[in-house]
């Protein structure tokens, strides 16, 4: 199925949106990618650094972006740190870090064969700093190449001094749920600290459109300052690793109107004029009746109660099937050949049922 739901009542939801996807992306990189409009996106990255004994002490560096689709090929959003470069010695008032960005992607699209450019101007609000940055992503097969150039007009830690900093990455899908990247960073001129870096096990799960890495890095924060300069352990210098993970999270307005536009109106899909034998409530996300019994040329039909699309999809492909089934729609499929159907909604495979035909 090409779609699939975005669940509001259950974690294992999906929804037929171009989320962003960690399988085209570096930890440590921006990429190319822009919401569809109307499509919300949430991404949690939360890092930690476990110190060495005897404490054995962890550190917690979470960040959060949130971007909108307000146009073909362009975003607008934010990026949120608790933890900064700034909050590592350099005398800053607060390690709360706050970026707010516009994206246009002026070639190409995220994921596809070829190039695909992207210009992301943004404003740092604890640096005070006016940023930007050119990103390069070229696709070919199994393989993204990124190349990112910003420019920052207000280092962190360093009132009035500008940067230039070059980033590159790589991004190799395995399979087509499963892919590595890893990424590398730097101010350039003149070299404050340690590149960041960042390695990767990148996720997609099956039946949505989130994705979800096991990732390692030295960088603290994924804004284009963060991700330009890797942390050191106070007072040595020597390498500041962090480990986490980052789950990406879309989210399509259209989803939320029966919170102001009531109940949308009843559907009816399959077959008409069959004769109704059964009918299957699916509710709380379970098939209600999940076996039910029937003759040979009679009909079942199944009414989608819940918030969130599901379909009839039957296991082996014994029968065609139902497409998406909207919410407070219907399906009826008539059953012409004696057998043990069994079924499954693909959107949320634990959900099962059998019709037996006599």
């Amino acid at each position: 199925m090409k779609r699939v739901s975005l669940a509001l009542l259950a974690l294992a939801a999906a929804a037929p949106l171009r989320g962003q996807s960690l399988l085209y992306r570096g930890p440590n990189m921006g990429g190319s990618w822009v919401p569809d409009p109307a499509v919300v996106q949430f991404n949690f990255l939360h890092r930690f650094y476990v110190a060495p004994g005897p404490s054995h002490a962890v550190v917690n560096y979470p960040s959060f972006t949130l971007a909108a689709g307000i146009a073909h090929g362009i975003a607008f959003g934010g990026k949120f740190a608790t933890k900064s470069l700034a909050g590592t010695g350099a005398g800053a008032q607060s390690t709360n870090e706050t970026e707010v960005f516009v994206r246009w992607r002026a070639l190409g699209t995220e994921g596809r064969e070829g190039f695909s450019v992207a210009i992301t101007p943004a404003y740092n609000l604890l640096a005070k700093s006016v940023d930007g940055e050119l990103g390069v992503d070229w696709t070919r097969g199994r393989v993204t190449l990124e190349a990112a150039a910003r420019g920052i007009s207000r280092e962190l830690g360093t009132p009035g001094q500008k940067q230039v900093a070059l980033a590159g990455g790589f991004v190799g899908r395995l399979t087509r749920y499963i892919a590595v990247s890893g990424d590398l960073g730097s101010f350039m001129a003149p070299v404050n600290g340690r590149a960041a870096w960042s390695v990767a096990l990148n996720l997609l799960i099956p039946g949505s459109p989130h994705t979800f890495s096991l990732q390692a890095s030295n960088a603290g924060s994924a804004t284009m300052q963060g991700a330009s300069r890797g942390l050191t352990t106070f007072g040595t210098g020597s390498n500041f690793i962090l480990y986490g993970f980052e789950f990406t999270i879309p989210l399509h307005l259209k989803r939320f109107s029966p919170w102001f536009h009531g109940s949308p109106k009843p559907v009816a899909l399959g077959a008409s004029g069959a004769a109704v034998a059964a009918e299957v409530n699916m509710t709380a996300v379970k098939f209600a009746g999940d076996a039910v019994t029937i003759s040979a040329g009679q009909a079942v039909r199944w009414t989608n109660r819940d918030p969130v699309e599901h379909t009839v999809t039957f296991d082996g492909a014994a029968e065609p099937g139902s497409p998406v089934i909207p919410p407070n729609g219907s399906y009826v499929h008539r059953f012409d050949k004696p057998g043990t159907y069994t079924y499954h909604c693909t959107p949320h495979p634990f959900m099962k049922g059998v019709v037996v035909v006599k």
